[in-house]
């Protein structure tokens, strides 16, 4: 790959996830303090994400694969995204709200597969490469919430002059048109999918995999993967407004620290699954989970804001750990012939079913605890995902036996590289 090719696959990247980052952190916030949105109307606007993580793999499968070249559809769909991001920022309450995020969702999530593809289609040596491309995704996501916090003051002004986070979605809409209008200029990737031959629905929603489960190890770990999904739901949905109920100055910005910590764990993760082995690795990772809402719990903007900044820090040990560790897993155990359909039916399972609970808990519970006086109670919020997060980690380690797994290691370490 060329030096122009790589860069302009990373600039891609870069804008993907600052699109994603420009307002899905700040998304509970705003919804809270400027369109008066309960919890529950909260949880249904992050569960868009799961809907289009759902909605994704017939968009791809149907589309990208079988009739037009990746970069278009791309462009296309960017296009489109801006437009629906655009009548966000104007929408005057969560009524008029909630159909253009719904629409937004179901037209982004099929982009997260499209990048990699028009990213893997110009690599002769993925392993190699794609790291060094998709970090300027994390970079990007890293950018977005600096803006916020750094460069524009919006979040700061939460409960001063709550109409500035409404910003975030027109600094989106502008990304998503540049993302769009460029997509069009990367180099083409034609479908390599066989039009005649007919596509099963098993297929498309990666359900071929599901001979996979027949293995108690990798069937207790699917089901672990859906249920440390809810735990995870509370953290995108909860921690900004958390953050900026307390007093925590820009705390869109401090947040930007769990994606630094993510790049870091992520180097450290071969050394950490090579020494101890998959299982513990993954009960690393689940506990973390319980960690971090503890802190959260037990945390303030005074004297215990080094929990605080602890907790967000955590955040590349929960992520890395268990859902990069799961990946490597999956690959693992699927062998060539099922590799991607295991690939999209973990992904369907995690993004699409366990988050889409997981945002439904999360809105009964800030329904339960928060109030319409400031008084909240956040103790008894993070203490509720602590739980869930602690069940399962006890499920994992009773059900889950350790296994010689020197491909599984291999491989990660080829992913990595």
């Amino acid at each position: 790959m060329s030096n122009g090719i790589r860069v302009r696959l990373s600039f891609m990247m870069f804008l993907e996830f600052f699109i994603w980052g420009a307002w899905f952190v700040t998304l509970g916030t705003y919804l809270g303090s400027n369109l008066g949105a309960s919890g529950t109307q909260i949880s249904a606007a992050f569960s868009t994400q799961s809907l289009g993580a759902i909605i994704a793999p017939f968009i791809i499968g149907l589309i990208a694969d079988r009739y037009f070249n990746a970069e278009k559809i791309l462009g296309l769909l960017h296009l489109l995204g801006a437009v629906m991001m655009f009548m966000m920022y104007n929408a005057a309450d969560f009524t008029a709200f909630y159909p253009f995020v719904l629409a937004y969702m179901i037209l982004f999530m099929p982009t997260l597969a499209l990048v990699n593809s028009v990213s893997f289609n110009q690599m002769l040596d993925p392993a190699k490469d794609f790291a060094v491309i998709r970090v300027w995704g994390t970079i990007g996501w890293i950018a977005a919430g600096l803006t916020i916090s750094y460069v524009f003051f919006w979040d700061s002004q939460v409960g001063l002059d709550e109409g500035m986070l409404r910003n975030t979605f027109l600094m989106a809409s502008i990304a998503a048109l540049i993302l769009g209008l460029y997509s069009f200029t990367l180099p083409p990737n034609p479908p390599k999918a066989d039009k005649s031959k007919k596509l099963t629905l098993s297929e498309i929603l990666g359900l071929d995999a599901l001979g996979l489960l027949k293995d108690r190890n990798f069937a207790v770990f699917f089901i672990t993967s859906i249920l440390i999904c809810i735990p995870l739901s509370f953290y995108y949905q909860i921690t900004n407004p958390f953050l900026a109920d307390i007093g925590v100055p820009n705390p869109t910005g401090l947040m930007t620290i769990g994606q630094g910590s993510e790049v870091l764990f992520m180097l450290l993760l071969p050394l950490f699954f090579s020494r101890y082995g998959i299982k513990k690795t993954l009960l690393f990772g689940m506990f973390a989970w319980v960690v971090r809402y503890v802190l959260f719990a037990y945390g303030d903007a005074g004297s215990g804001m080094f929990m605080l900044l602890i907790g967000i820090g955590l955040h590349g040990i929960c992520y890395d750990f268990f859902f990069v560790s799961g990946q490597i897993y999956t690959d693992s155990k699927a062998g060539i012939k099922f590799k991607s359909a295991a690939q999209g039916m973990i992904t369907l399972a995690t993004y699409g079913v366990g988050m889409l609970i997981g945002y439904y808990v999360a809105g009964l519970v800030s329904d339960a605890f928060l109030s319409q006086n400031g008084l909240n109670d956040w103790q008894s919020i993070w203490l509720i995902p602590a739980g869930i997060a602690m069940a399962v980690v006890i499920f994992f380690l009773v059900f889950f036996k350790e296994q010689d797994l020197k491909k599984g290691k291999k491989q990660l370490k080829e992913a990595i590289k």
